[in-house]
């Protein structure tokens, strides 16, 4: 899959004019924690990882665009290594280990560089630098100490295109996609069989990890677990360290369970919603099914082409008419043509404060939402939290998580701004400021004429009470394909 990825970026980089070049990129390293000797788990730079799939940290790579080649250089470590991490692999072991047609150790890479760059005076040496457009950090690439070889390098030509390449999926990605996001739905399912009111946030969280680590060998989660009950689960990012999943289960509460395992660095990111007690009240079932008709209502459309600001938008005319349904929001003789209105006035951005979803692969937030030539990020309440603005392209592979949360300082400023709180029901909306937030997420291949739904979790009302009841999943047929939900009934 490596391999093929490299093919990938020297097919793109040569239809780009970039043929005669040198791409050199360094993998992660394993700093130890603050002043200890504590050395995190490794989990490789997502970069490095796509193109080599090294497991190890400090190593670096180059590949010669001209004729494919390709050279990893391996840390020359002492021989005391090999008494606490065992057996030190020889560079032949390496070469051979990850597909690749040299090995040399990393003292030696400038001199490598130095030999290719003096016996062809047109090469460059394309090194990696740009910004993250979901943290806003920068990608800085490595320093050369000889001054030929900075003469020689570019930091503008591979972010782009590499960014680009990740984010349209190869057939091994897309398998591997599959993969880790049937296990993380099957993961959901038994936290759900177990879960029980006066348990602890965290226990979920425990269960999960659990399934996914005992049955699969998934070692890492690709997110900190959000598991909010009741008003905890209006808080987008719930579960760091200063609200670590340790609220009890109540009665009557509403769950949010946010959690995706990760395999080969590919990760997974799937969203339930349930009443912890199994039984949804009036209010909690016309919340649930707003944000279920929005997520159909996304998958309805979904096909290369469409605008990704438009399956937002899409989402939050459906969340709206929730809310009018349950009272909160008040249209004029039940006019549901005014919904529309509604959304660019932004009233949707209110209850659902965050974008519809985002790009998935090697890191939960992929990389590739904002690239130049591409629409820029809009300013609007809502939209401005897009990840992407995108219109979709086949073999892209996004989420889908539409939410209605109730936000206490959203609330606030919605009721003071004239232009909202005239079609707020103020007294209604009290009632619900400790309801907390319902939130489905689910894991979505575009295909060349729809989309195929990676998520294999119990969606519809019935569908939930069911697996809470203990009754078989998965079902033997599908009975909402609307959810395109391709591999549900798949037993492989």
């Amino acid at each position: 899959m490596h391999k093929e990825n490299r093919s990938n970026l020297r097919r793109i980089l040569s239809e780009k004019g970039h043929a005669n070049s040198l791409v050199y990129i360094k993998g992660g390293s394993n700093p130890e924690r603050f002043d200890s000797d504590h050395e995190p788990i490794f989990r490789q730079e997502s970069y490095f990882h796509y193109l080599f799939g090294v497991k190890e940290p400090d190593f670096e790579a180059v590949i010669d665009t001209r004729d494919g080649t390709t050279t990893i250089a391996i840390p020359r470590l002492p021989p005391s290594y090999a008494t606490f991490m065992g057996r030190m692999k020889s560079l032949s072991e390496f070469r051979d280990l990850y597909y690749v047609d040299n090995s040399i150790y990393t003292d030696e890479v400038e001199a490598y560089l130095m030999k290719k760059v003096s016996a062809d005076e047109e090469v460059k040496i394309l090194l990696l630098r740009g910004v993250n457009s979901d943290s806003g950090n920068m990608y800085e690439p490595p320093e050369f100490r000889h001054k030929l070889l900075r003469d020689v390098s570019d930091t503008d030509i591979l972010f782009p295109i590499l960014c680009n390449c990740r984010v349209i999926k190869s057939k091994q990605e897309k398998e591997l996609l599959r993969h880790v996001t049937k296990v993380t739905s099957q993961a959901h399912v038994f936290v759900m069989r177990n879960i029980k009111i006066g348990m602890a946030e965290y226990q979920l969280e425990s269960l999960f990890r659990h399934y996914c680590y005992f049955n699969f060998g998934h070692r890492h989660t690709s997110y900190t677990s959000i598991c909010g009950c009741g008003p905890n689960s209006a808080v987008l990012h719930y579960g760091h360290a200063g609200a670590p999943n340790d609220a009890i289960l109540s009665d009557g509460d509403m769950i949010l369970l946010d959690m995706g395992s990760e395999y080969h660095c590919y990760a997974s990111d799937v969203t339930c919603s349930y009443p912890v007690n199994g039984i949804f009240t009036e209010e909690q079932e016309i919340l649930y099914n707003g944000v279920l008709n929005a997520q159909k209502a996304v998958m309805q459309m979904l096909r290369p082409g469409v605008s990704w600001v438009a399956c937002h938008k899409a989402a939050e005319k459906q969340i709206l008419l929730a809310l009018v349904k349950v009272g909160i929001v008040n249209i004029p003789s039940n006019n549901e043509d005014i919904l529309d209105e509604l959304v660019d006035k932004r009233l949707g951005a209110v209850f659902m404060p965050h974008g519809l979803g985002h790009f998935i692969g090697i890191d939960t937030h992929d990389v590739g939402g904002y690239l130049e030539g591409y629409p820029e990020r809009s300013l609007l309440a809502g939209l401005k939290s897009l990840r992407t603005a995108r219109d979709m392209e086949e073999n892209m592979c996004v989420t889908i998580e539409p939410g209605c949360y109730f936000i206490g300082h959203l609330i606030d400023e919605a009721l003071n701004n004239s232009d909202l709180s005239e079609y707020l029901v103020e007294e209604k909306l009290e009632k619900f400021r400790r309801f907390g937030g319902i939130r489905l997420e689910d894991v979505v291949l575009v295909t060349k004429d729809g989309c195929q739904n990676l998520t294999c979790c119990p969606r519809t009302i019935e569908e939930v009470k069911d697996v809470l009841n203990g009754k078989k999943w998965p079902p033997l047929k599908d009975g909402t394909p609307e959810l395109k939900r391709k591999f549900l009934c798949d037993p492989n």
